[in-house]
């Protein structure tokens, strides 16, 4: 073999170096998909992904809303708000989801994928038929070059899986291999799903800027053709997209048009949906869905109310405390919080108790922990930190159940109990240390979260009861974001999306060092090294079940750690279209996810 010029990266400095043969020889077979745990579901020859439909006619427009502003198109960096559906639909990674698994990919600008058994290294061939929307080929030069730019340049979601890339090297003149320094399995799915962009696009431009000027070129079915800053973005299916014949793909992009209207004021949305201004809107208030969904265009059936169930868990959404406070800092304090917060009291006022509530960060799914204590291979993997558990990892834990009325005293005497163990008491009206200084903490809101604002202030109400009065400040949507950014705050609302197969975010959540790291999303700051421990037993995992348990125990640990209030589980999507508008059946794993409606809903008029 002749001598080859190899280009290596490694930690951000760029270097060539010649060698004999190609680098890094294969030592697995070639395969069409990669999958965190065994092998993938579909064959090689598979026609197409078992939740779309193959034959869906193209054409149509799906227009939605969303309120807010944007101010970018660039959604790879920080600076600047781009809206968020570009990161999904403005690049193609070399390996696409398949959202009918747990966690499995298939290759879609590759052609083939190799690793080793431990996944310390992933390689992947390039198809020759991979085009940029411009008709240029994706190259080896533009996937390296994309990594480096994202792990040094981009948002900073993209960095910490560039410091955990020992080398990268081109392995022939379409292959590319990736060699990692940590053991962690789930780095080669990550790698192969990491935005590929077109680097002479660049040359001549700051990437890091943001703004409207530069719209980047994209592999993907899309392109952004018209644009009004802050008011709307809409996108274009290319017709000359170069994967349009590939089986992942097939049954996929369907619609011509895909258009996001923008509303300053989020409770316009609805409005413009009924006013026909959108054919597609998805309703997150039950209430609402069962009352204000009966308009005309819903009496004439030219409105369709689908409502979409789905398999992944719950995650959280609710009020998370501050534990870098002292008020928060002891776990009985939060517990009060919570028994205070009387959960079927706000039910019934904001959805007529229509919405169950979570249970726990991963309910709803098989990752969940089990009621009641510990056992088998969950207890095994806590046993060793049994001294540095709260109450409850082990003997198991719920949250506590109110009685409905306004002035749940059980919960109240309860809150009391704990407040006081905690080193609080009620003097003269006012909950108060030892020494005599008020507990008091600040609640931060953000503008036009109405129904946050709602629960908040009937929960103030109730903690009023305790002699504990919150300082409420509902700031504009910068503001929040910066105060997130320096956790400056006591109670805020919180909302974790997690997956049926849970990885290196976790670290971002729930980890040790995001939880004293500016911006990071650790908003509670669960600062618990046995956190961090069950995150790599769950992420060094060999096989399913030691998988399954590491997340199960991590749940335990979490849930009873207590740094959040829980509010209601969707584990239902609910989804008002006009009838031009269809989704395919059989639904997937993970039911109405991301960007599924933009991709797999196609438009078909009655015949």
């Amino acid at each position: 073999m002749s001598q080859q010029y190899i280009h290596l990266f490694k930690k951000g400095t760029a270097a060539l170096m010649l060698s004999t043969a190609f680098a890094g020889a294969a030592m697995a077979e070639p395969t069409h998909g990669l999958a965190m745990y065994g092998v993938p579901e579909l064959p090689a020859d598979f026609t197409a992904l078992p939740y779309v439909n193959p034959d869906a006619p193209k054409g149509g427009r799906i227009v939605t809303g969303e309120g807010g502003t944007f101010d970018s198109l660039n959604p790879f960096i920080q600076k600047g708000n781009a809206p968020w559906q570009l990161r999904f639909m403005m690049a193609e990674g070399l390996m696409g989801r398949a959202f009918s698994e747990p966690f499995t990919l298939y290759c879609l600008l590759c052609e083939t994928v190799e690793t080793d058994e431990n996944r310390t290294w992933v390689e992947f061939t390039l198809r020759d038929e991979a085009r940029f929307s411009d008709g240029s080929p994706v190259t080896v030069e533009d996937v390296m070059w994309s990594f480096e730019t994202l792990g040094t340049k981009g948002h900073g979601r993209y960095a910490a899986l560039w410091a955990q890339i020992e080398r990268m090297e081109q392995t022939g003149p379409n292959k590319v291999k990736f060699t990692f320094n940590v053991e962690n399995r789930e780095l080669a799915l990550l790698t192969a799903m990491r935005p590929i962009l077109k680097k002479s696009y660049w040359d001549d431009k700051d990437f890091t800027q943001s703004g409207i000027e530069n719209i980047p070129v994209t592999s993907a079915p899309y392109v952004v053709t018209d644009v009004n800053p802050g008011m709307y973005v809409e996108l274009s299916r290319n017709p000359d997209y170069w994967g349009k014949d590939l089986p992942f793909m097939r049954g996929q992009a369907n619609f011509d048009t895909v258009r996001f209207e923008y509303f300053a004021d989020p409770s316009l949305v609805i409005e413009a949906f009924k006013a026909g201004e959108l054919n597609a809107h998805r309703e997150v208030n039950v209430q609402i869905w069962d009352d204000h969904y009966d308009f005309p265009a819903v009496e004439r059936g030219d409105v369709i109310k689908s409502v979409i169930p789905h398999q992944r868990p719950t995650g959280m959404t609710g009020f998370a405390m501050n534990t870098r406070l002292p008020q928060f800092a002891d776990w009985r304090v939060r517990q009060a919080m919570i028994e205070a917060f009387n959960f079927d009291y706000i039910n019934e006022a904001q959805t007529e108790s229509q919405q169950s509530r979570i249970t726990s960060y991963f309910s709803n799914s098989p990752l969940g922990m089990r009621p009641g204590p510990a056992e088998g291979r969950v207890l095994e993997m806590l046993e060793p930190y049994k001294d540095d558990l709260l109450p409850g990892v082990l003997e198991g834990y719920s949250f506590p159940k109110t009685s409905g009325r306004e002035m749940d005293r059980g919960a109240m005497r309860r809150a009391l109990k704990l407040m006081e163990e905690a080193g609080w008491t009620i003097q003269d009206g006012q909950m108060k240390n030892a020494e005599g200084q008020p507990f008091t903490f600040e609640i931060v809101l953000s503008v036009g979260e109405d129904e946050n604002q709602s629960i908040i202030d009937t929960y103030t109400q109730m903690l009023l009861q305790l002699g504990i009065q919150p300082k409420i400040s509902i700031v504009d949507k910068a503001q929040y974001t910066q105060r997130m950014e320096n956790f400056d705050f006591g109670m805020t609302p919180v909302r974790y999306g997690l997956s049926l197969s849970p990885g290196n975010e976790q670290y971002a959540y729930f980890g040790q060092v995001a939880a004293q790291t500016p911006g990071s999303r650790n908003i509670p700051g669960i600062n618990d090294p046995v956190v961090d421990d069950l995150i790599a037993r769950m992420l060094n995992a060999t096989d399913r079940e030691d998988s399954l348990a590491a997340t199960r125990a991590l749940d335990r640990v979490l849930t009873a750690g207590r740094y959040a209030i829980p509010l209601y589980a969707w584990n239902e999507s609910y989804n008002a279209h006009v009838k031009e508008l269809h989704y395919p059946e059989p639904l997937p794993l993970y039911g109405d996810w991301i960007m599924w409606r933009e991709m797999t809903w196609y438009w078909e008029e009655e015949k």
